[in-house]
């Protein structure tokens, strides 16, 4: 896996392929700027070097130029991230942005505008991945949270440039870490899966079989589980049609040695609302008209006593509706002690997913584990065992 370690850039243009689709203020100020701060240490390395710097990335779904949508508007939080100016050029492709890299010293940074302006961009077209390789003497793909599209700037690219394509520190932690937990985690190796819905972890869950010693079950995806084995779950979020692959799983999970835990008890509410009224039911004996909404206490104590046990453990998704206070405590208590045994070096924890990373954003929790993958839908599709062609394409190319 060659990386930009691999390389010296001194004197060469560097397309690089960052993600900056960062959500947006009503005044288009960046909200959340973790993506483009995890870029740093990437540009910062070719800087160094005495590398030209030229970014291209995406910015939402749009469908033809709309302002809203131009990475113009992140142009101050960058240069505040980078403590450089940058130079913005409001087209990716064309004579003003041919002229403006020509014009480059050593080590100084240009963004282009939003690849996606161009419908060719999210087609995979050759010619436009060729158009924007004429820009760059070589290529470096650092944006993992789109590994996964066969998009031009992405993957189509890579092909043009032999031997000057590799991936920047993102990419490379992202699969590195995600490896650790995969490919080769310490044993006992622990996966927390949680979120509403099974039919969306399907593909998970069976990757994981056979690679982890304990697979935690949580949020509403557990009373799919507690359904088939004949448990009373109430008016409790479940995929009636699932119950049968609940069962096999649950079978092939004890023919390959993998405990799985389910919630003992859970915290139920008769309403889906912050407001509503709650009482500590037993998991598999939820009464009409209530709905397990978090984990319970007893659940708490056994999921921990799981992680205590753990050297390597993955946490996709959370275990409660962790979105309204009420029903957060398990998520939290868990996340917490998640925190409390990578601190004290006994465990190496991994979080992936928009929601899991949402939730240890919102409790303080990210720089007290291992790893926070920023690749969202990526990251889901890497733990499935895809192969992403955003990284095949480098791997191919390096």
């Amino acid at each position: 896996m060659k990386t930009i370690d691999d390389f010296s850039f001194a004197g060469q243009v560097v397309l690089i392929r960052v993600d900056f689709n960062v959500p947006l203020q009503a005044d288009f100020s960046v909200a959340d700027g973790t993506r483009i701060l995890a870029t740093v240490p990437t540009i910062a390395k070719i800087r160094n070097d005495g590398g030209r710097v030229v970014l291209m990335s995406h910015l939402g779904r749009p469908s033809a130029r709309e302002d809203k949508y131009s990475l113009r508007h992140i142009v101050t939080y960058l240069e505040k991230a980078l403590q450089t100016r940058v130079s913005f050029v409001n087209d990716c492709l064309g004579e003003g942005a041919q002229t403006a890299i020509a014009q480059m010293k050593d080590a100084e940074v240009i963004l282009l505008e939003n690849v996606r302006f161009y419908a060719e961009e999210e087609a995979g077209d050759v010619a436009f991945a060729q158009k924007l390789a004429k820009l760059g003497d070589m290529y470096v793909n650092d944006a993992f949270g789109t590994a996964h599209r066969a998009h031009a700037s992405t993957a189509i690219i890579a092909q043009f440039f032999p031997k000057k394509a590799c991936f920047g520190y993102v990419m490379a932690n992202e699969i590195l870490n995600v490896n650790k937990v995969l490919k080769g985690g310490t044993p006992p190796i622990t996966a927390v899966v949680g979120g509403s819905k099974v039919s969306s972890k399907i593909a998970i869950l069976e990757q994981l079989m056979g690679r982890v010693d304990h697979l935690i079950i949580g949020g509403g995806m557990a009373y799919t589980f507690l359904r088939a084995q004949g448990g009373q779950t109430g008016n409790s979020i479940c995929e009636e049609n699932l119950q049968g692959l609940a069962l096999e799983l649950m079978a092939t999970a004890r023919a390959k040695g993998v405990q799985i835990h389910l919630p003992i008890d859970v915290v139920c509410a008769d309403a889906f609302s912050p407001e509503a009224n709650t009482q500590v039911c037993e998991a598999n004996a939820i009464p009409e008209g209530w709905q397990g909404l978090d984990a319970g206490p007893k659940t708490i104590a056994s999921f921990a006593a799981v992680v205590k046990l753990s050297k390597t453990l993955l946490w996709n998704g959370p275990i409660g509706v962790f979105e309204f206070e009420k029903f957060a405590t398990g998520t939290r208590e868990l996340g917490e002690v998640i925190a409390a045994q990578t601190e004290a070096g006994t465990l190496f924890s991994l979080v992936g997913g928009g929601d899991s990373v949402s939730a240890v954003n919102q409790f303080g929790l990210a720089k007290r584990v291992s790893y926070v993958s920023t690749g969202g839908g990526a990251m889901l599709e890497y733990l499935e065992g895809r192969t992403l062609p955003g990284i095949e394409a480098v791997l191919k190319n390096a």
